[in-house]
């Protein structure tokens, strides 16, 4: 992906992840919100084109070689679109179980257990104070660990390859649940496809963002 950036459509209905996310909440959040961070996006790069042909990964991890006028809007709305990507790739109407397999291998040795794991997860979702994200990531060993990240910024900087990401912004679940994260956070553990969080664990002795 590289300027001009275009909105990825969904690989299900708005509805598809009934009853645990509503269909106007993914509606809004994905035909509103990303699209508006895909249109800054572009904005920002429309005047810049040596940088036009640049990565989204590129981009955000070069971030103090930008132009500093650029460097804000790529930041927030880079980082939209790069963190939205993945966390609705991250979802399969249902869910899809973790199977055995190399992953589930690196959450028992790095978190005791799957369910120790998530209450992590969860616990670091609920600690970002205002608006953010918390992660799953491996490091270029494959080791695990929980991150957090406020507003737009991402995993990215510290070349960390993303497994599982959480978006706590409000407008994520404030449609369905009003405020209370927790409900939101026990919901989106329902659609979570584990396969696809398979697939990206097994990038991690690929993963330089440096290079991207």
């Amino acid at each position: 992906m590289h300027y001009p950036f275009k909105l990825q459509p969904l690989p299900y209905a708005y509805d598809a992840m009934e009853p645990f996310i509503d269909a106007k909440t993914m509606e809004i959040h994905h035909s509103k919100h990303v699209q508006t961070y895909v249109d800054n996006l572009n904005k920002a790069l429309e005047t810049q084109p040596d940088y036009q042909n640049w990565s989204l990964e590129r981009l955000l991890y070069n971030l103090d070689k930008l132009p500093q006028s650029i460097q804000a809007p790529v930041r927030n709305s880079g980082g939209g679109v790069y963190n939205h990507n993945l966390y609705f790739a991250i979802m399969t109407p249902g869910g899809k179980a973790l199977t055995d397999g190399t992953l589930k291998v690196a959450i028992d040795r790095d978190f005791g257990s799957f369910d120790e794991m998530l209450a992590q997860l969860k616990a670091a979702g609920l600690s970002v104070f205002g608006s953010g994200w918390a992660w799953l990531v491996a490091d270029s060993q494959g080791k695990l660990s929980i991150f957090k990240s406020p507003n737009q910024d991402t995993q990215i900087p510290a070349n960390l390859t993303p497994v599982i990401n959480l978006d706590v912004w409000e407008h994520a679940y404030y449609l369905k649940v009003q405020n209370r994260r927790a409900e939101y956070i026990d919901n989106f553990f329902n659609v979570i496809d584990w396969a696809t969080a398979q697939r990206n664990y097994d990038k991690f002795a690929q993963t330089d963002f440096s290079k991207a």
